[in-house]
């Protein structure tokens, strides 16, 4: 079973990958492996990405002093 790895354990590859490619040494079919797997990876960091946007939340007063929690784009 694959391990799933974190956003910063997803970037770290996909910047390795670009670097890998920036190169321009690596065969084709090498390139399209690695370019395949960094647009899996880019795909997977954005929806991490907008999974974690819809968690933020913002702290603000409430009218009895009390800390309460709204969308973090929510403003009045």
């Amino acid at each position: 079973m694959t391990e799933k790895k974190s956003f910063e354990e997803n970037m770290a590859r996909l910047e390795e990958i670009v670097q890998l490619l920036e190169k321009g040494d690596a065969k084709l079919a090498d390139s399209l492996k690695l370019f395949e797997e960094g647009t899996k990876l880019v795909s997977l960091c954005s929806a991490l990405l907008e999974e974690a946007e819809g968690k933020v939340l913002k702290l603000q007063k409430g009218s009895d002093g009390a800390p309460v929690e709204t969308d973090f784009l929510e403003e009045a």
